[in-house]
């Protein structure tokens, strides 16, 4: 299992409801095709998995 997540904002929060932008927004996804490396924990997988059709992951 890897330690970190590679997670990269693929389509824009714009359109999506609040709750999926504030959770963008945590991530630390400001802009499109930045990429961030986050720890592969729960609360991270979690995150992810609500956003899941906004962002790209890679295990690092």
């Amino acid at each position: 299992m890897a330690d970190k997540l590679k997670v990269t904002l693929v389509k824009s929060p714009i359109g999506a409801i609040p709750k999926h932008r504030r959770t963008v927004e945590a991530l630390g996804l400001t802009k499109m095709h930045k990429t961030v490396e986050l720890p592969n924990n729960d609360a991270t997988k979690g995150m992810v998995a609500q956003v899941r059709h906004l962002v790209k992951v890679e295990e690092v």
